[in-house]
């Protein structure tokens, strides 16, 4: 199989490097890595350096290029891009996809298969999400450095039986991977951890554990797990009763020293996601009618300043 990467950041190069050290030299599948700049230019020279709570290693993609017009048709492509970005890479990938082309997204958003499917009509797609904590540390270096680096997608119906080659290949190349027959509700889970925890890093400027450990932002994130809860099922997806505190376990889990990928953004001075976390919470409940306070004043602060810690 033809398999492309699109963005190679924290996301994309870490599965993306395993997928090319598993099959670089194996002549089972041909691996793209589609990204750009001096990132692109250290990767064609060098290869791509990981750093893994597993270990570290160099690989080589079969090819690297800021430009896929000249790349074939792929079989399966993997979305790593940030969200701002989406649409534009989703149009410079026309010209490379077919009806049996197979598209997973793994962005941190809700809505991301729907944005996509706007644009690239004729391609399958899947729905997905990760758990990792990984960046660009410079042009040609990722470093993970927390999170299970779980990759799970699928379908909302048995469907996803069909994709049983995907997990393979997954599972082959060393990923923590899972097939799932109810995507939608991995997706919402993982949200609702994230994009509380999303907006309340970045505009507080405290880690996971800093959020835990003072009560009042530990409430208030609480109470912004709630929002979330509510705009999904609004949107028809049917979460566990006891999904809030299960979040807040799972966030106890964490390193204290963890961030998110807005916080980090924020801290460098990059755009941010904000459109797929607090944004897109405050619009889903201008939408459905259904309040959401905490986010928006999150929201409206997020750009800005950064907020008190007591919020």
């Amino acid at each position: 199989m033809r398999i492309a990467i699109i963005g190679i950041g924290g996301v994309g190069g870490y599965f993306g490097g395993k997928l090319a050290r598993a099959f670089a030299d194996s002549g089972q599948h041909e691996i793209v890595f589609i990204c750009r700049g001096e990132h692109l230019a250290a990767i064609k020279n060098d290869g791509l350096t990981l750093f893994t709570k597993e270990g570290s290693y160099v690989v080589s993609p079969a090819l690297a290029t800021d430009d896929p017009a000249g790349a074939g048709i792929f079989d399966l492509v993997f979305f790593c891009t940030k969200s701002y970005h989406l649409e534009k890479a989703a149009l410079a990938l026309i010209g490379n996809i077919n009806e049996n082309t197979i598209v997973i997204p793994l962005l941190n958003g809700v809505d991301i298969a729907e944005r996509l499917n706007k644009i690239l009509p004729r391609a399958r797609i899947l729905k997905g999400c990760v758990y990792i904590s990984a960046a660009m540390e410079k042009p040609g270096v990722v470093r993970q450095t927390a999170g299970t680096c779980k990759l799970v997608f699928g379908t909302d119906d048995q469907s996803a039986k069909s994709y049983q080659f995907i997990l393979d290949i997954l599972l082959q190349a060393g990923i923590n991977a899972e097939l799932t027959c109810q995507i939608s509700i991995a997706l919402w889970t993982k949200y609702l951890l994230i994009c509380p925890l999303a907006g309340l890093t970045a505009a507080t400027g405290k880690t996971f554990g800093g959020v835990l450990e003072n009560p009042d932002l530990k409430n208030r994130l609480q109470e912004m797990i709630k929002e979330v809860k509510l705009i999904a099922e609004a949107r028809g997806v049917s979460l566990p009763e006891d999904i809030v505190e299960k979040t807040l376990e799972r966030i106890g889990g964490f390193a204290y020293d963890t961030k998110t990928s807005l916080q980090i953004d924020q801290e460098r001075g990059n755009q941010t996601e904000i459109d797929i976390f607090t944004g897109y919470v405050r619009q889903s409940g201008r939408e459905l009618g259904i309040p959401t306070p905490l986010h928006d004043q999150v929201c409206n602060h997020l750009k800005n300043c950064l907020l008190p810690s007591g919020i």
